[in-house]
């Protein structure tokens, strides 16, 4: 038995209720995500360089040291990742965006549609990707609550971030067409704040994803 196995439905906190369904669902990708997300490159080249000082320095335990340490520090964080992909579930439905999220501790976050101004894509090679929200209004997310689950270094308005996902611009077109098919009651509410966030250029390499009603384009994810 797991903590998930109360799940009426896997990745969701609840049945669904009348008129909503899930239009897609997935998990992220270990490898990708202990890649772009916990920088396991950049740990490994760090305790290379560690070690490389330690031999030019002549101090060959130095080295040795730098190179164990390197290579537990690598294994957890490579744990971490499996963990993340085993107990990670995003979905996708037609009212709202569910991260289902934790490994220790885990939590259910609710993002309605209507409450989505932008949607930017980061592609990955192998057709994964990252998928970070950016929310319209204030809300109460903290970044701590998110991590890693959100787009780095945006502290002071958090943006939760779908991650390593193995098909990112499949998951992207969906949650675009299902934004797109709002109510025109919820896409007037939402209007001024989608339009101010589809004024913004695009930058960086980013794949756009196709505008629809909520504002969907490409910037640095």
């Amino acid at each position: 038995m797991t903590e998930y196995d109360h799940e009426p439905i896997r990745g969701l906190p609840g049945d669904l209720p009348a008129g909503e369904e899930i239009l897609w669902q997935a998990s992220p990708d270990w490898r990708t995500f202990a890649r772009s997300a916990l920088y396991t490159r950049y740990v490994a080249g760090y305790f290379a360089i560690l070690a490389l000082f330690g031999i030019l320095s002549g101090s060959i335990f130095g080295a040795v040291t730098s190179v164990v340490a390197g290579v537990i520090v690598h294994a957890l964080l490579v744990l971490f990742a499996v963990q993340i992909g085993r107990t990670t579930v995003y979905t996708i439905t037609n009212r709202r965006v569910v991260l289902r999220i934790g490994v220790a501790l885990n939590k259910c976050i609710n993002l309605p549609l209507r409450q989505i101004a932008s949607a930017n894509l980061r592609p990955q090679p192998e057709g994964r990707g990252d998928i970070a929200l950016t929310l319209l209004g204030k809300h109460n997310l903290g970044y701590a609550v998110l991590w890693p689950h959100a787009r780095p270094m945006h502290f002071a308005r958090p943006q939760p971030m779908l991650r390593a996902l193995p098909d990112a611009a499949h998951a992207a077109n969906i949650l675009a067409r299902a934004c797109a098919a709002l109510t025109p009651v919820e896409i007037a509410a939402n209007a001024p704040q989608a339009q101010a966030a589809l004024s913004k250029p695009a930058q960086g390499r980013t794949q756009p994803v196709p505008a629809m009603a909520n504002a969907f384009h490409g910037v640095p994810a």
